[in-house]
């Protein structure tokens, strides 16, 4: 269904280079991928969202593009990326990439030409200025890393803007041929089947000497659905709620530009009400986020490739979440986020990490999974910056995790403390019915029985306990009722009759057995415990 594919299925994030070395380089690649198809088919997973895969310096993970048009020779060729979708259609798995079109590596040809000579046709690409600019030192995405966001360029004889690193350039996407040039990435890789687009860092893409320029991902996602009429647009602006309806555009009800949205103020309330054991931030997020268009979605997180950004939290909130979960300042970057994996922020507690991922997978909106994370992959902080949460996956306890044979990797494999690979890894947990991992396979599948969650109405109900979430999703097909208990002590809500069905409540999931008849006036929940009851069914005509 064209409207439905993005509404109700799970996406999984992962970078190339990181997931599976298959040809003994050190370095992860699209054969590699493909090896592990089956294992996130079986994992629960239906889409694939892959970090930039291009030609690239590889400062910056990847996101400094030299080639928009290819794929890096050391992850293999145009001819794998198209076998590798060959491979993911046939097992109903869908491959979304990231669209990094607000800058380029400085060793792009285009800006090489830009800076060679002022008559270059690929000057005005991107942004200049002759003097020495006033906000230099301002507005940089990485502070306390990044000290300018202008640079003067000896052989340009000016001074060019990037708001991210100094070896990204900013294209000016408002001019009409990089706009022209953007289409025609987007329309290459739709061509060869690309079903989605994770347009990096939009709000600078769309920022143009006028304001934002919300035309542009209009322009994105019409041209993507002229070659793949299902493509869909993932936008990531991390907004105030009032900018929200703009990036999906509402005519006639219906989003007429990006169609999903990374939901990064629910992120953040979950990670204070996780941090607080008070359910209160999600309810009141959950209250306050605005009506989307009907063919729009929110996508869900708990960590993805960065770090843990609570810039839209107050000072006394982010405090109480590094205080949590990033005590040490080696955990924090930039001043706003933190750069560990769930699990470690969660001292590895495994029901505070089921009792999150249980959370995430029940709010509205699309789950975005990391890599990793279902099997409770840890960090390396001996890494800079983000590369802290980018190390190889962990397959086995063989050498390299499994991830390679070869000797010198791309990115070291976490070998030591309680997250290493001798102790976390697939194997292991394949083997084991009590693994994270096997946990994972289970809810997932389970979540598919709940179209509820993805596309019904979600109601948060005052049940009376600050640490106790009650919502339900009510949808065409039924109503599902979910509650969480966010503090360590087992407790009892008293829950009002949410249908007048005569068929008794069902339990669906639950953190362990409760009763098999449940009693929603007397509700129980055991300490850091969660469970997801139907409380309509509605068959299938």
């Amino acid at each position: 269904m064209v409207e439905r594919w993005y509404r109700n299925g799970v996406i999984y994030s992962l970078d190339v280079c990181l997931f599976q070395d298959s040809d003994g380089d050190g370095v992860g690649d699209l054969r590699g991928l493909m090896s592990r198809l089956d294992y996130l088919c079986r994992l629960g997973v239906d889409t694939v969202w892959l970090s930039p895969f291009h030609p690239s310096p590889r400062r910056d993970g990847g996101y400094d593009v030299t080639d928009h048009y290819s794929v890096d020779a050391r992850l293999g060729s145009l001819g794998d990326f198209a076998e590798l979708l060959d491979h993911a259609d046939e097992r109903g798995v869908r491959v979304m990439m990231d669209l990094v079109v607000n800058h380029t590596s400085d060793e792009h040809p285009w800006f090489q030409a830009a800076r060679s000579r002022r008559d270059s046709p690929f000057r005005d690409w991107y942004v200049w200025s002759d003097t020495e600019p006033a906000d230099r030192r301002e507005g940089s995405v990485f502070p306390g890393v990044e000290t300018e966001t202008w640079t003067y360029d000896d052989q340009a004889e000016a001074w060019y803007r990037h708001r991210f690193y100094r070896f990204q350039p900013d294209l000016r996407a408002e001019h009409p041929a990089v706009r022209a040039e953007i289409r025609k990435i987007v329309s290459f890789w739709a061509r060869l089947g690309v079903s989605g687009f994770r347009v990096d860092a939009a709000p600078f893409l769309i920022s143009s000497s006028r304001g934002q320029d919300f035309g542009l991902l209009r322009d994105i996602q019409e041209t993507a659905s002229w070659q793949r009429r299902d493509a869909v647009v993932l936008a990531e602006a991390n907004v105030e709620d009032h900018e929200v309806l703009e990036y999906f555009g509402h005519s006639d009800n219906r989003a007429s530009r990006a169609l999903m949205l990374f939901s990064f103020r629910l992120n953040q309330a979950v990670m204070l009400a996780l941090a607080r054991g008070d359910a209160n931030p999600i309810a009141t997020v959950l209250h306050e986020l605005p009506d989307l268009p009907q063919n729009a979605q929110w996508a869900t997180f708990l960590r993805n490739h960065d770090e843990v950004d609570l810039g839209r939290l107050g000072q006394d909130e982010r405090d109480d979440v590094f205080a949590a979960f990033g005590p040490d300042p080696d955990m924090q970057l930039y001043g706003r986020g933190i750069r560990r994996r769930l699990v470690s922020m969660l001292d590895g507690d495994r029901r505070r990490m089921e009792l999150a991922y249980s959370l995430q997978l029940t709010l509205p909106g699309t789950p975005v999974l990391r890599y990793g994370d279902e099997i409770g992959m840890g960090e390396d902080l001996t890494l800079p910056e983000r590369e802290a949460i980018r190390t190889p996956m962990q397959w086995s306890d063989a050498k390299n995790a499994g991830f390679s044979r070869a000797d010198a990797l791309i990115r070291p494999v976490i070998s030591t403390g309680p997250r290493g690979c001798a102790e976390i890894n697939v194997a292991r947990q394949r083997s084991d019915p009590h693994s994270l991992l096997t946990w994972f396979e289970r809810i997932l599948h389970t979540r598919r029985e709940c179209e509820e969650i993805a596309t019904g109405e979600h109601e948060v109900l005052d049940i009376g306990p600050p640490h106790v979430l009650v919502h339900v999703a009510r949808g065409p097909r039924g109503v599902v009722l979910f509650a969480h208990n966010l503090s360590p002590e087992p407790c009892q809500v008293s829950v009002p009759p949410q249908t007048a069905e005569e068929e008794p409540p069902q339990n669906v999931v639950a953190d362990g057995v409760y009763d098999s008849d449940v009693d929603l006036l007397s509700l129980r929940l055991n300490g850091y415990g969660f469970r997801w009851i139907r409380l309509a069914d509605i068959p299938w005509s």
